[in-house]
């Protein structure tokens, strides 16, 4: 940590810097990497390039790393082949083996007495089940070798923005900077990470702790509060179209709103069923208020589907990418990609800054500040 109150990190698979965003004033970026040349020149256009370094994380070297001791290393690794969404190849499959990088780079430094004091590895939860847990043992046994302590959570980007995005964080800290560390799992844990804690090794489970802290809902924004209110709609037949790909109950559902004669937003998917040994094509949509997870525009599926319902009439249309934004909680100064489909691509990919800042000033800020207080 420098002086002034200031931290000091380095941002693993940065994309369009997200995590950056949600860390905020107080953390000082010493070293970005992507090697999405799109996602590049987002970084750049919101944050200077001044210590990017553009490159596959596999050919990346020590000497591609800051001379300094960080106080923090955060890594948003792939997550395709462990998502409930994908083939679920897990770590050892071509793009989520993409940590295995990533950790080179961590070892290459502790073998210098330069590894970070707190790391924090962000995937998505299925990282907890992925190949019967071992994925995630294998995460956390990497991270106990190297003398760190670790922990996690599951945080959902719903309880900060109108999005459901739940996020596993796993948190390595030194011995030093372990404060808020506890050896109780706080009543809270959710099942699956309870789960997966019991299948770790007896040298994992010796170093595993828990964190109390959890975040009160603190949203105040709905979906309906982040829509564009001069986006187009589509034709009237688009809509048609997509009714009669609902179910019965979900048609149900759409005419209660409709008779209610007040105005209703919903977002919605594009999913493939299996019924009666048919596939099928259907939309499945939801009026609580928050959007299915953002996802990336890869794939018909995948970029959801606003519904506006006022004084009985019912439109459609496709997710803006601002408004994606939004939903991941980007101010609209937030400069995203000129183009739909690659602005939707990086927020996909993204990490949910006011995510990031719960953990910041909960976890992480008060772990640094302990520890230099105590120095």
């Amino acid at each position: 940590m420098s002086g002034g109150g200031e931290f000091t990190f380095l941002e693993f698979f940065a994309g369009g810097g997200m995590a950056a965003l949600g860390l905020g004033q107080r953390w000082r970026p010493i070293f970005a990497n992507d090697f999405d040349p799109m996602k590049r020149a987002a970084y750049g256009a919101n944050f200077g390039l001044a210590h990017h370094v553009a490159g596959d994380i596999h050919a990346l070297s020590l000497a591609d790393l800051p001379a300094d001791q960080a106080d923090l290393a955060w890594a948003s690794s792939p997550c395709q082949d462990l998502s409930l969404a994908g083939a679920r190849g897990g770590l050892g499959a071509r793009r989520s083996g993409a940590f295995f990088g990533f950790w080179r780079l961590i070892e290459a430094l502790d073998e210098k007495g330069r590894a970070p004091r707190l790391l924090v590895v962000e995937n998505v939860a299925g990282l907890l089940t992925s190949n019967d847990g071992a994925d995630f043992a294998r995460v956390v046994g990497l991270m106990t070798a190297r003398g760190y302590l670790v922990s996690g959570l599951v945080l959902n980007a719903a309880d900060f923005v109108p999005q459901s995005r739940p996020r596993l964080f796993i948190i390595g800290a030194r011995a030093a900077d372990a404060s808020i560390f506890t050896r109780a799992a706080p009543p809270s844990t959710p099942p699956a990470l309870a789960a997966a804690v019991e299948k770790l090794s007896p040298e994992s489970r010796a170093r595993w702790r828990w964190i109390a802290a959890a975040p009160g809902r603190r949203r105040n924004l709905a979906l309906i509060d982040i829509l564009d209110d001069d986006a187009a709609f589509d034709a009237a037949s688009a809509t048609r179209e997509r009714l009669s790909q609902m179910v019965a109950r979900q048609r149900a559902v759409i005419s209660e709103l409709q008779a209610s004669g007040a105005r209703h937003v919903g977002a919605a998917f594009r999913r493939v069923r299996d019924e009666d040994g048919a596939r099928r094509v259907r939309i499945e949509a939801r009026f609580d208020g928050i959007a299915g997870c953002v996802r990336t525009a890869a794939g018909g599926s995948s970029r959801q589907i606003i519904f506006a319902i006022d004084g009985g009439k019912v439109r459609s249309r496709l997710m803006t990418a601002r408004e994606a934004a939004r939903a991941m909680g980007l101010p609209d100064t937030y400069i995203l990609p000129s183009g739909a489909t690659a602005a939707l691509k990086l927020v996909g990919d993204g990490v949910a800054p006011p995510v990031v800042a719960w953990l910041a000033e909960n976890v992480l800020e008060p772990m640094l500040a302990r520890a230099q207080k105590a120095a």
